[in-house]
């Protein structure tokens, strides 16, 4: 059997196609650590990607939806699911926390005054991202939240 070959010549003239970032996903386990981890986790895929002017921002809300996961959202023995996504065409990011807990998380709070350690973390996902929400699965929810550049 033949196989028939293209072969014009390459040159600076030839459109390249372009390939939009893979959507990037890792599991973690009901640990303390799996925050720093997901947090590395993104930042090495925004770097794969040729970085995120909001970088910084994205970075946040991974710690913030990780932390809300593991202390709100995973049941013993089980853990949470981070999926980063490209959005719209001009370089925006999807971050996405699974897990199967039940419940779904309390809108924020803008009058949070009294001095405690917990209850800002949405807050600050709602000031940081361009925009945010919880999805549906069985069992359990996803948070997520955008970016655009």
């Amino acid at each position: 059997m033949d196989t028939e070959c293209d072969c014009r010549p390459v040159n600076d003239e030839t459109p390249l196609l372009f390939q939009p970032p893979s959507p990037r996903e890792r599991f973690y386990r009901r640990e303390r650590q799996s925050v720093p981890a997901a947090r590395a986790f993104a930042r090495d895929a925004l770097m794969d990607w040729g970085g995120h002017g909001r970088a910084e921002d994205v970075l946040l809300c991974v710690s913030e939806l990780a932390t809300n996961a593991l202390v709100h959202g995973v049941p013993p023995g089980r853990g949470f699911l981070l999926r980063l996504m490209p959005y719209g065409e001009d370089g925006g990011v999807r971050v996405e926390v699974h897990d199967s807990g039940d419940g779904v998380p309390v809108s924020p709070r803008q009058d949070v005054r009294e001095p405690c350690e917990g209850g800002r973390g949405l807050l600050l996902v709602s000031e940081l991202a361009d925009k945010w929400g919880v999805g549906t699965r069985r069992p359990g929810k996803i948070v997520w939240c955008e970016f655009v550049p």
